[in-house]
């Protein structure tokens, strides 16, 4: 029996330090709403954390359906990242059907990415129903400027060491990584689109402003008559009109609306429509949050060089 015992304590002792080994080894979990805040993410957690967002790349941010799968990560998760601004409206019923208390408002589990970057947008006026889908805080699409993204990174660090406060120095060393690389590649991304400062372009959506404003392009209507409104006969009419009177030769739409509309009107008018996937994983080649750039701005430039546009000396 004196046998028996020891070695009953033992085998338990045993697995009291496998587990508190596992513990030590375990990875922070975090959960994002996007797939461009779980590259950050995981850029800036490296190795120990898991990074995965609940919509993907090629999904639009605005709708989601609410299913308990997405629930259930949640409820394992550490830390919770949302892009905010009422982007996601969708989010905080799936943050309160997860039932986990540390990813909820002012937890330290939970990260807006929005603070402190820079929104452009913001209404100046009472927003209603009348004026689309028009966000109240500004357009939340503000990922779009790199610069931006040191922004979010910083509110992802925060987060990170909140719930992590042991590997503080480790995601500071892989913060100032993630900085030095948007200083390395940003110069490059701007130089590439210096010579078509000024080209105009329609966009489906009001998605773009900040990657708009960064490259130097000029917006001059959209095929949406208004935020989330499907364009009407006379819309279309009026925006082919204005777009053969101002020269416009390209269209940027989002992967996830139809193109049947902007195909129509890019036909009449000679103009180039490109798909550009404004998130991380959204089309092929855009696999993390650089190369998310790297995609855009090739296509922008081989649509530039399709339809003729010159750059400028």
């Amino acid at each position: 029996m004196e046998r028996l015992l020891k070695g009953f304590f033992c085998v338990t002792v045993f697995f009291w330090l496998v587990t508190l080994q596992k513990d030590a080894q375990a990875k922070v979990k975090v959960v994002t709403t996007s797939t461009d805040l779980a590259s950050i993410s995981q850029l800036v957690g490296g190795e120990k954390i898991e990074a995965e967002s609940i919509i993907r790349g090629y999904q639009n941010p605005h709708y989601v359906d609410i299913k308990p799968s997405y629930m259930i990560k949640l409820h394992k998760a550490d830390m919770f990242v949302k892009v905010g601004l009422d982007l996601e409206l969708w989010a905080p019923v799936l943050a309160e059907g997860a039932r986990n208390s540390r990813i909820l408002f002012g937890a330290p589990g939970y990260v807006d990415a929005s603070l402190n970057t820079e929104i452009l947008e913001i209404p100046q006026v009472r927003v209603t129903r009348a004026l689309g889908d028009i966000h109240i805080f500004g357009n939340p699409h503000y990922w779009l400027d790199p610069l931006n993204g040191k922004v979010i990174a910083e509110n992802i660090l925060a987060g990170l060491k909140r719930v992590d406060p042991q590997d503080a120095a480790y995601f500071e060393k892989n913060k100032e990584d993630f900085d030095k690389k948007i200083d390395e590649y940003l110069p490059g991304w701007l130089e590439r689109m210096r010579p078509y400062a000024g080209t105009k372009v329609v966009t489906y959506h009001n998605s773009w402003p900040n990657f708009i404003r960064r490259f130097g392009l000029v917006v001059v209507d959209y095929v949406e008559p208004k935020p989330g409104v499907p364009p009407s006969p006379s819309h279309v009419s009026s925006l082919i009109e204005k777009m053969r009177s101002e020269g416009v030769k390209i269209l940027i739409q989002e992967p996830f609306y139809e193109t049947k509309v902007s195909s129509f009107v890019a036909e009449k008018t000679d103009a180039k429509l490109v798909i550009l996937s404004p998130s991380v994983l959204g089309e092929e080649g855009a696999v993390d949050y650089f190369s998310l750039f790297d995609r855009a701005l090739d296509k922008l430039l081989s649509a530039f060089l399709e339809v003729g546009i010159k750059p400028q000396s």
